[in-house]
């Protein structure tokens, strides 16, 4: 779902219009921007993303007919709508498999020699 729509839904559940919204369902498909796929997903899309969501906007929002709304609770529809359940950020690594480079570098790697006439 796009995020207007994922908007025009929290509108129908909690009041207000979609734009009152939209800004909280614009950042959690933002990482399309980077990941064109369904992989962008794991960066919100899980109950981590809804803590981070939360912290970035805060507990509550006062949509425009005055009403307040737990941001978490708009963050975990929009997750319901798209996959049907909230995974842990977990169940999304779980499925990531891991290559050398994320452990970072190796201490047996040989140095780089700093070179200042380069």
């Amino acid at each position: 779902m796009k995020p207007y729509l994922h908007a025009k839904s929290s509108a129908k559940k909690y009041g207000g219009v979609p734009e009152d919204y939209l800004d909280i369902h614009d950042l959690m498909d933002s990482s399309k921007s980077a990941v064109p796929d369904v992989k962008h997903r794991v960066v919100f899309h899980s109950s981590f993303g809804c803590f981070i969501v939360e912290m970035i906007f805060g507990t509550n929002i006062t949509n425009s007919e005055g009403k307040t709304v737990s941001v978490r609770d708009i963050a975990e529809d929009h997750i319901l709508e798209d996959l049907g359940f909230i995974p842990s950020l977990d169940k999304w690594l779980q499925a990531m498999e891991i290559e050398t480079w994320m452990g970072g570098l190796s201490k047996k790697a040989p140095k780089r020699q700093m070179n200042f006439l380069d």
